[in-house]
C-alpha cells in the first residue's frame, strides 16, 4: 500500500461493529428465531447485528483504502456527560416517572456541549421532554406513568 494509510479512526470503530455485531448475533442465536412470516424473539436482534457486522466491514474497507488522519484529542466533556445520560434516564424513569427522567437524560447530554450555556440547556431538556411527552405517552399512548412515586405528586 505505496502512499495509503490506515485511517485508525475508522479501522477501530468497524472493528468494534464487526465485534459488537458478532457478539449480539450469537447471544439472538440463543433465542427462537421463528421465520420471516412469523419472527421469534431472535429475529428482529440476529438481522441487526448481520447489519451491524456488514457496516462495519464496510467502514473497514473504507479505513484501508483512505488517507488516514491521526486520532486527535478524545472528547472527555462529552463522554462524561453524553454517556451517562441514558444511565440517568434508566436509574430514574420508575421512581421519578418518563417526563422527569428525559428532562434529566437531556439536560445531562446537553452539558456536554462547551458552547451551551445552563438556560440553553434547560431550555433544549424542557423541549425534547415535551416532544417525547406528546409522542410518546399520547400519540402513541405507551403505558407509562409520566411521574413516578418519588414525587409528591
Amino acid at each position: 500500500m505505496e502512499g495509503k494509510r490506515i485511517d485508525k479512526a475508522d479501522a477501530i470503530a468497524g472493528g468494534l461493529f464487526v465485534l459488537f455485531g458478532i457478539l449480539f448475533g450469537l447471544q439472538a442465536l440463543n433465542l427462537d428465531l421463528g421465520t420471516a412470516l412469523r419472527m421469534g424473539p431472535g429475529y428482529f436482534p440476529l438481522i441487526l447485528s448481520g447489519l451491524l457486522v456488514l457496516f462495519g466491514l464496510v467502514i473497514l474497507g473504507g479505513a484501508v483504502q483512505s488517507d488516514g488522519e491521526p486520532i486527535g484529542r478524545l472528547a472527555w466533556r462529552g463522554m462524561l456527560f453524553i454517556l451517562p445520560a441514558p444511565i440517568v434516564f434508566g436509574l430514574t424513569v420508575r421512581g421519578a416517572g418518563f417526563v422527569p427522567a428525559v428532562f434529566l437524560a437531556a439536560f445531562t447530554a446537553a452539558l456536554a456541549s462547551r458552547r451551551m450555556s445552563l438556560l440553553q440547556a434547560v431550555l433544549l431538556a424542557v423541549a425534547v421532554t415535551i416532544f417525547s411527552t406528546l409522542v410518546f405517552s399520547y400519540a402513541l399512548s405507551l403505558p407509562f406513568r409520566r411521574f413516578g412515586p418519588w414525587l409528591p405528586f
